[in-house]
């Protein structure tokens, strides 16, 4: 594989007309592969049920101040779990915000062995809140809804794919970045845009794409899922006015693989829209826990650990948990101070298991991480880069477990991928458990949640979204 690398000083596209195939692709595609569909509903299902359990998260609170202070008034978009419909941009934030808020959202698998599997997007919290928005608008059918939305998260994951992989290493919040183009795919597919407007759609995602890795643990990070949901409806909506832009956002010598990143692979993304999507290789994972990603396959193999050998907290000395050098550099709260901080710690989520028993929204809590027996747990975790696992390659989130028992023993244990990942995959059936599970966070009646698992199964069947966003209003 070659990354390109483009010459600034070239007033010219490196690869020409990526972008207008880009945006050919969203146009000119008129339905996604029935396996991919099939996928793609436990996502959108997934996602639904985070922004329900993000809107009664501290930063939902906050959302709703926000959009209350506008003073927009009534909208024709629903912010889903609030008695609140906004203008569609302000719903594409407010549902992104919500999806990511608890870090329990789905996550792009990578191909290249130096792209860092877990730590390229997030699909769905750009995409998702932006095709509902803007469908609810427009009166889409179910079925238009969710080619919008795969369009975009195909587009999506494609550019992360692509980019030089020192846009994440160094700083870019990849969601957040790549995420608008997914939105504004999505945005402009269902607005009918045609291929010249889709290429200034992408244009003004491009100049609007933004976020920071600093801000990991704190309430800017589904800030940044928001705000590029919001920004791709922003951007589909300039464009059907007639706004312009450049033509080769992607590909320019100073556009955005190249000031971004630093270059790209051509090859993993020009001819690749669609071939194969990206939902069916190499896939996307669905959180079991509503923490970093990174974290998953240890908490999957401890797990097991625990179980299979009834292992107790007090029995256990010290826990060594192995990774790549790039596990780290993005799970940097070693000692959390807060919930949000806890998502970013390897250390409380084996602590909290081995505590107990189990990670869920109950678990990852302020309360949770100032107990003193979390405390004290944390300090007997020994986080650290494994040779075995940085060999591994960074396409896989190789986690190795060595627990050291008071009695002498050691029991060991090592997972390349945890529950929820295409090699572990969660069915539709228990990908509706979790959606129960965050609807009930958020004390949503339960025949409107049982109402919404049905209406997803059968979303293709939905003759207007509107049937289904009635029942998060």
């Amino acid at each position: 594989m070659t990354i390109h690398q483009t010459n600034p000083a070239l007033d010219r596209p490196a690869v020409a007309g990526l972008t207008h195939e880009a945006a050919s692709f969203v146009v000119n595609t008129k339905a996604v592969p029935a396996d991919v569909v099939e996928i793609g509903k436990k996502s959108i299902l997934d996602g639904i049920g985070l922004a329900f359990s993000g809107s009664v998260a501290r930063s939902g609170e906050i959302v709703r101040s926000y959009l209350q202070g506008l003073g927009i008034g009534e909208g024709p978009a629903t912010v889903i779990g609030m008695q609140m419909k906004v203008p569609a941009r302000f719903a594409a934030f407010a549902n992104g915000v919500g999806i990511h808020a608890d870090d329990f959202d789905d996550t792009q698998l990578a191909v290249a062995k130096d792209r860092v599997y877990g730590l390229l997007t997030h699909p769905t919290a750009p995409a998702l809140p932006a095709a509902l928005a803007v469908a609810e608008v427009t009166g889409a059918s179910g079925a238009e809804m969710m080619l919008a939305y795969h369009l975009g998260v195909e587009l999506e994951c494609k550019i992360a794919e692509a980019i030089n992989p020192r846009h994440y290493q160094h700083g870019f919040h990849a969601t957040a970045t790549c995420g608008t183009y997914a939105a504004a795919a999505a945005a402009a597919k269902l607005k009918g845009l045609d291929v010249e407007q889709t290429v200034r759609a992408l244009g003004c995602a491009g100049s609007q794409s933004a976020g920071l890795r600093e801000n990991f643990g704190t309430m800017m990070k589904p800030f940044h899922a928001g705000r590029s949901s919001e920004s791709g409806v922003v951007a589909a909506d300039f464009a059907a006015l007639g706004w312009t832009t450049t033509d080769k956002i992607l590909e320019a010598p100073r556009g955005f693989f190249q000031a971004a990143g630093g270059g790209f692979d051509p090859d993993a993304i020009a001819g690749k829209l669609g071939t194969p999507w990206t939902f069916a290789f190499p896939g996307v994972s669905i959180k079991p826990h509503p923490s970093g990603s990174l974290t998953h396959p240890g908490m999957t193999e401890l797990l097991r650990l625990i179980r299979e050998n009834g292992i107790r907290a007090e029995d256990v000395e010290r826990l060594d948990v192995g990774t790549n050098q790039n596990m780290p550099n993005a799970l940097i709260h070693h000692r959390p101070k807060n919930e949000l901080q806890a998502k970013f710690s390897m250390e409380f989520c084996m602590a909290i298991l081995l505590l107990e028993g189990k990670a869920g929204l109950p678990e990852f809590t302020d309360e949770a991480v100032e107990r003193d027996d979390v405390k004290a747990m944390i300090e007997r975790v020994n986080f650290h880069v494994h040779p075995d696992a940085e060999a591994a390659g960074y396409d896989k989130m190789t986690t190795i477990l060595d627990i050291h028992l008071k009695d002498g023993r050691v029991i060991s244990g090592r997972a390349d991928f945890g529950k929820g990942s295409p090699a572990n995959p969660m069915s539709y059936d228990e990908c509706a458990d979790k959606f129960r599970g965050c609807a009930e966070f958020a004390r949503w009646p339960k025949d409107k949640t049982e109402a919404i698992v049905a209406a997803v199964r059968e979303l293709e069947h939905l003759s207007d979204i509107r049937e289904l966003t009635k029942l998060y209003a």
